[in-house]
């Protein structure tokens, strides 16, 4: 099994403060990227991670204490953000009422109502003990700092912080982890009928989905059927290599986010929620369900030499950072990918994307911007590892997992977009999120024009059966 990081007792490195990009934008440097990595970590939002980060939007303080305080409906009048030193958390629901809740018409004041809100929420997320705990509401109002997040703190300082990511939509994981791959989420009347699809950020009641699309007839429902067009959809049509790696284990989330249920399995063979393209028809048609893998095989492609040119990651909970897992396992489990990288042939050649899928109920201070229909959703943080990675550059521009799906299409497709109206495969969306006017380009927070810059190799705390060489027990 995976053993935590014993990052606490390594200081982070201090490098270069943040400073705008020096030169235009290279469009033909971007082609130095020939694999895009995408870890899709869950459930924090960007002040309960970065809020107190040097040079970064976080919270607000006045003489070392934070400004802001947020209606309790306690006893007590509001609750200030305050330093969590626990590796575990609580959070708090994070449907898509909490996250109207949360964002309260732009006040950003409704979190802790989200978390007493049961009625209306769900109330505290499945599977945290802490939820018992008097007063456990309060915790969505905890941050953290490099005591307790070594790992992240010593990318941003050696790469890209992102303080204005958004998640793409105001809802969980499962709507989240769609739009990542097709920058929409809807409900269809018809499987396989995509022009009987409606936007639906709530993602709850859908079509019937077989279990496992490789293996059997078996149905389940509440699972979504995705007939209208995802990226690898324009990755297949132009030859380029993909993958989508998922780890064994169990799903974080009950459908519908916030019902009492167990747990379910998790594989590359199941869709779910944090593995959506299988239930894509596009997916299917091509012949690239076997593109949906294990996440030894990730490992397994990098030693062997046959890396794709794009590439998601997707963990099992206890590995995802969603409460209650442990902040210093997801740390574990991301420095032990971005290691994998960096040792090997392709650090040269490679943008790794970090981020989390949704806020998780957490506070953040900054009000999404009202991009379409549904989103954004609220803040999340985002980092850039790369060895053309401006060194310890702050991105303020204005971001959303979208803008991952655009830098592989700058990079890989020449342009050619995820577009209903261009592509062949037309469905009732009225825009695709990437055209928004407001999203940001991640060309700038790279320089192509310096030399490819040596990789940080954080201690290794990723150990058991996904690690390379691993010779022990199960």
């Amino acid at each position: 099994m995976l053993k935590c990081i014993a990052a606490f007792l390594c200081a982070p490195l201090v490098l270069s403060a943040a400073s705008p990009p020096s030169q235009p934008l290279a469009d033909e440097g971007i082609h130095k990227i020939q694999h895009v990595v995408v870890i899709m970590q869950e459930n924090r939002s960007f002040d309960s991670y970065f809020g107190t980060y040097p040079g970064a939007d976080g919270i607000a303080m006045s003489g070392g204490a934070p400004v802001a305080c947020i209606p309790s409906g306690d006893d007590e009048p509001c609750v200030r953000p305050y330093h969590d030193t626990s590796d575990e958390n609580t959070g708090g629901p994070h449907g898509a009422r909490a996250a109207d809740l949360g964002i309260d018409g732009g006040k950003m004041d409704g979190f802790i109502r989200a978390m007493r809100g049961a009625t209306q929420t769900g109330g505290c997320p499945t599977d945290i003990p802490t939820c018992s705990v008097k007063g456990h509401e309060r915790t969505v109002m905890g941050y953290h700092t490099d005591r307790e997040l070594p790992d992240y703190w010593a990318y941003a300082r050696n790469y890209v912080l992102q303080d204005r990511m958004f998640a793409p939509v105001r809802s969980w994981s499962l709507p989240s982890h769609v739009y990542m791959v097709s920058e929409w989420a809807a409900r269809c009347q018809k499987p396989g009928d995509a022009a009987t699809c409606v936007a639906d950020r709530q993602y709850t009641h859908l079509d019937e989905l077989p279990r496992d699309l490789l293996a059997t007839n078996e149905r389940i429902p509440g699972r979504p059927s995705s007939p209208w067009t995802d990226l690898t959809y324009l990755l297949h049509a132009h030859r380029v290599s993909w993958a989508y790696y998922v780890m064994d284990g169990f799903e974080p989330d009950c459908d519908g986010d916030q019902q009492s249920c167990d747990l379910k399995p998790q594989s590359a063979r199941t869709p779910s929620i944090w593995n959506p393209l299988p239930s894509f028809t596009d997916v299917k048609e091509d012949g690239e369900l076997g593109n949906v893998k294990d996440t030894s095989l990730f490992f397994a492609d990098i030693e062997s030499g046959t890396l794709p040119s794009v590439i998601w990651l997707a963990p099992s909970n206890r590995y995802s950072e969603h409460p209650p897992a442990l902040l210093s396992t997801g740390q574990a489990y991301v420095a032990g990918i971005v290691n994998a990288i960096a040792r090997s042939r392709y650090w040269d050649s490679t943008a790794i994307f970090l981020s989390w899928d949704d806020w998780g109920g957490f506070y953040d201070h900054v009000r999404p911007p009202d991009v379409n229909t549904f989103g954004y959703g609220l803040r999340v943080p985002g980092l850039v590892i790369s060895a053309y990675a401006r060194k310890g550059y702050i991105d303020h521009q204005i971001l959303s997992h979208d803008a991952y799906v655009k830098f592989i299409e700058d990079d890989f497709l020449n342009g050619d977009r995820l577009d209903p109206k261009t592509d062949g495969r037309p469905d009732p969306r009225a825009s695709v999120a990437e055209a928004a006017a407001q999203l940001g380009d991640l060309r700038e927070d790279f320089d192509f024009t310096q030399p490819p810059s040596p990789p940080m190799v954080l201690p290794d705390g990723f150990e058991g059966p996904y690690k390379p060489g691993y010779t022990g027990g199960p």
